[in-house]
């Protein structure tokens, strides 16, 4: 029956995983991937501490690690020259990257200020030999380079009272909840417009993580929240370090990355990985997060007289280079709700398709099931070299070459004659009067929440998702078996129709009615219809849906 369902009958069914509504969410969206610096008075040790590399934790939090001393800590501060820090030359190497904003770590969970303060002399401006406000040099920088800044700021406050902590997850009491509120008031006053407040650690209680949220939002409205604000409060969704979703995503998140896993402060003594393996890794995560909808911002920790680690920088420089080979990874294409192939990722624009070869399994040929939209042409993505392809039954072959003009992710350019238009691999049709769905003919859309701290995020499912399809019209009542919470309100909705019922009434006898049109392929859906926060989980346990006639 899916041969009759002609290319007119799918609009919309591709379902993109699209900028939201919201612009001030869309404009950082279309941020896509920014350069991280960790950057601070622990970069001056270089991870070494009595002439011994230090090998446990993360270098930016030697201090802990170590058991360093205020005293001890602040001597270091008093060398912190910085005489190589060159905001100008580090904007043009994000430039030069493909990047689009800056991240800096304005406090990190020392304590000690990257910017200048009233609320501390322990700070950049009056402890160091230095002597300038670091933030206010590289803001400055960012705005002549048409990049937008971050401002990276840690809850735990060492030097205001918070005991060392492996977790980080330190209470805020109400006397640091005062200083971090001043400190914010001149980190929003002081450096022009922010694009992204990045909170880190700790343990706020909710009414402290709200009250925070509305703080930035009073001073910088169109300023982005990430999630380790916690009790979440944020505006995205910033993953666990250096982690790379398997789930299909349906919120707004961030991809929070290091060059080496090991640390994200400068390392003196760091073993680098062979140069071509990590470029292509880095490439690779790169595509992974963006096909999947997130943002991608990549870190690099200098050194303590402000240089840029050279293998860190030729790293981003060449990332760069395949940025400007391919940039419709970072530059418009969206993700799209196609399954993940064997042979790699895949990206849409207007009325083309970018398939990312990333998989293992690339042989002689490759295919993409479900394609209803007509392909012109392929080419292998900035070059003229053009492949055989066949396409028939909503299958596209295509035939590798045996050599790319790429040498390190190959991407291919599907010119379609129109806009992109998939038919879903979870399309079910009525058997015997009903459409019987079990949940491996269903997606599931995942989400995140914690409780309050690092330590307590998990993986929530936010969305299911199904495809119906009839040869003609009927009129449908819907039937849910399982579990649900009984409390909650969800939206159900079949194509355009919507119905918002509790969770008693959907375990009830039948939802409805609703309209499945004939020779379409329709979405049907089941969502929490007001959700008290981002990613609330569903509190579902499907067992299957019965839509009967």
């Amino acid at each position: 029956m899916l041969s009759e369902i002609s290319n007119k009958n799918l609009i919309g069914i591709l379902g993109k995983n699209g900028w939201k509504s919201d612009s001030h969410v869309t404009n950082w969206q279309k941020l896509a991937y920014g350069l991280f610096i960790h950057w601070g008075i622990y970069s001056k040790l270089g991870g070494v501490w009595d002439n011994q590399p230090v090998k446990e934790g993360y270098s930016e939090q030697i201090q802990m690690w170590q058991g360093i001393s205020r005293e001890d800590y602040l001597r270091v501060a008093e060398q912190f020259s910085a005489e190589k820090f060159d905001p100008k030359a580090i904007c043009q190497l994000a430039k030069d990257a493909g990047m689009k904003y800056i991240v800096f770590t304005t406090k990190h969970h020392d304590g000690f200020c990257m910017f200048a303060t009233k609320t501390t002399s322990y700070n950049i401006v009056e402890a160091t030999p230095f002597g300038q406000d670091a933030l206010y040099l590289l803001a400055d920088e960012c705005q002549k380079h048409g990049l937008k800044l971050g401002l990276y700021f840690s809850l735990v406050d060492w030097n205001q009272g918070h005991e060392f902590d492996k977790d980080n997850g330190n209470s805020i009491p109400e006397s640091l909840e005062v200083i971090i509120k001043e400190q914010l008031k001149e980190l929003l006053s002081n450096y022009g417009p922010i694009a992204e407040l990045w909170f880190d650690m700790g343990a706020p209680t909710l009414d402290q993580s709200n009250a925070i949220v509305s703080l930035v939002h009073d001073y910088q409205p169109e300023a982005m929240i990430n999630s380790r604000i916690w009790n979440n409060a944020g505006d995205f969704r910033t993953l666990s370090d250096n982690e790379i979703p398997t789930e299909d995503i349906d919120t707004v998140w961030q991809a929070p990355a290091s060059i080496n896993h090991a640390t994200w402060g400068y390392r003196s003594w760091q073993q680098r990985d062979d140069f071509s393996i990590k470029l292509d890794t880095l490439i690779h995560n790169l595509i992974k997060v963006r096909a999947k909808g997130g943002n991608y911002l990549l870190n690099i920790g200098p050194r303590g007289d402000g240089s840029v680690v050279e293998y860190e920088a030729d790293m981003l420089r060449e990332i760069g280079a395949w940025l400007r080979r391919h940039p419709g990874i970072v530059h418009g294409n969206q993700s799209v709700n196609i399954p993940v192939q064997r042979w790699g990722q895949i990206m849409a624009g207007q009325d083309e398709l970018y398939l990312y070869l990333t998989g293992s399994s690339v042989g002689d040929t490759i295919t993409l099931p479900g394609l209803a939209s007509p392909v012109l042409e392929i080419t292998e993505d900035n070059s003229n070299q053009e492949l055989r392809w066949e396409q028939n039954s909503y299958v596209l072959t295509i035939y590798v070459p045996k050599q790319f003009n790429e040498s390190f992710v190959p991407v291919l350019k599907v010119k379609l004659s129109e806009e992109v238009r998939i038919i879903p691999d979870n399309v079910v049709v009525p058997r015997e009067g009903k459409w019987t769905i079990s949940p491996e003919y269903v997606s599931f859309a995942h989400g995140y929440y914690d409780e309050g701290n690092y330590t307590s995020m998990q993986l929530t499912t936010v969305k299911l998702t199904t495809f119906l399809a009839a040869a003609y019209e009927r009129e449908v009542s819907i039937q849910f078996q399982g579990t649900a919470n009984l409390e909650y309100r969800y939206q159900i909705q079949l194509g355009e129709q919507v119905k918002i019922v509790t969770g008693r009434e959907l375990l009830g006898d039948m939802v409805g009615s609703f309209t499945v049109p004939a020779l379409e392929v329709v979405p049907m859906s089941i969502a929490l219809a007001d959700p008290t926060y981002n990613d609330q989980d569903l509190g579902i346990e499907m067992e299957q849906i019965i839509v009967h006639t």
